[in-house]
């Protein structure tokens, strides 16, 4: 039980704790992992944090953009598609070791915190190995294997449902929900500086597609197909390719003002906020995020997504009729007409956003970063 009311200055965070947070690989592991850190600094400026990730994966781009200083290890994660690029796994996970060995010589972290993507796996274990404490958040209903493992010997445990005691030890866990960006948790943007934002038209509905922050190739296949029906049915669409679509997308587009392309959008509040209904991936974070925006949504679980946890987060909201789900398989064909009937159904619409913000947590990086403090 955590005591919100506690005094985080007599924490060790605000006697000068120096905390390693680790992992990412998409931004569903990398913008909580911020959340966390901003909250932390906010309740304790004097904590000094140091994130650690993957060399070449968007962690080492979008930490240093959020004020904070990152250093990238040179690790894999195991290739299911392609055996033969794991030759060099091995090699590549004891160097990886050998790094982390030096950034805890040079930082000395009296904590480290794990958010998952394969990176904190070293981190996390080194860190364990020489008692220190360690914190894992888990944003899935499914816990990864790395997860799993570390939580054994974790200090707490943070996940976003109930039920996670089939994969970690009851006693570490705290349900907390995830932690949402606070530009969106605490977002005032209204609609009007939306739709400005984006150069759009006032008078139309819209659409925001989001296929996670690395694209999701059966969506914007489906709406490359399609693209021409959004302005038939007086409809514009803010599309967030990801990187391997982007040229693609911005050929389709060419001469179609009420279509906004890009790969990556930095300013997602104000993007929830122009958009009428979301199409989107179901991992959990963004889950969190249509959630707490109370946005109608079409979700596209990413099928591949270990135990099929996309699915079976969808599906829990579409038990509450708070969105609809379509397959991955079913995309091309079913995707622009699905969104096209939510936008015109306004019965359906106002039930969707009704219902969905029942889901909401706003706080869970105060929680986290609270319990945190309170902890080390």
């Amino acid at each position: 039980m955590i005591d919100e009311n506690k005094n985080s200055s007599k924490s060790a965070g605000a006697q000068g704790a120096r905390i390693i947070i680790a992992g990412g690989g998409t931004g569903g592991h990398i913008f909580p992992a911020i959340a966390i850190a901003n909250t932390i600094k906010k309740l304790s400026p004097a904590t000094e944090i140091l994130f650690v990730g993957a060399k070449g994966k968007m962690e080492m781009e979008k930490v240093p953009l959020a004020g904070y200083k990152i250093e990238g290890l040179d690790i894999a994660g195991f290739n299911r598609s392609s055996l033969i690029k794991n030759i060099a796994l091995p090699y590549k996970l004891v160097k990886s070791f050998f790094q982390v060995m030096q950034i805890f010589k040079t930082f000395k972290p009296t904590a480290v915190i794990g958010v998952g993507g394969y990176s904190s796996f070293p981190v996390l274990r080194f860190a364990q190995s020489k008692g220190i404490k360690t914190f894992i958040h888990e944003a899935n209903s499914f816990a990864g294997k790395s997860n799993m493992l570390l939580g054994k010997n974790a200090t707490k445990i943070y996940v976003a449902t109930d039920g996670m005691d089939k994969f970690f030890p009851a006693a570490k866990i705290l349900v907390t929900g995830n932690p949402v960006r606070e530009a969106i948790s605490n977002s005032i943007i209204t609609k009007q500086e939306g739709i400005q934002f984006f150069n759009l038209d006032p008078n139309k509905k819209t659409i925001l597609s989001i296929g996670g922050s690395l694209g999701a190739k059966s969506i914007n296949e489906a709406l490359a197909a399609h693209l021409n029906e959004f302005e038939k049915n007086n409809l514009q669409l803010i599309w967030q390719t990801g990187k391997p679509f982007v040229a693609t997308a911005k050929q389709v587009a060419v001469g179609k003002p009420t279509i906004w392309v890009n790969d990556f959008i930095m300013k997602m509040e104000y993007a929830y906020a122009a958009a009428d209904a979301v199409i989107s991936r179901s991992g959990a974070m963004s889950v969190s995020e249509i959630c707490v925006q109370k946005k109608a949504a079409l979700f596209v679980p990413y099928p591949f997504a270990a135990e099929d946890h996309q699915t079976a987060n969808a599906q829990k909201l579409v038990n509450k009729n708070a969105g609809m789900m379509i397959k991955d398989s079913e995309a091309l064909d079913k995707l622009v007409p699905s969104i096209i009937a939510l936008a015109k159904d306004e019965q359906k619409l106002e039930a969707f956003k009704t219902n969905i913000s029942s889901f909401a947590i706003s706080n869970a990086d105060d929680v986290i970063a609270k319990d945190i403090l309170n902890t080390i």
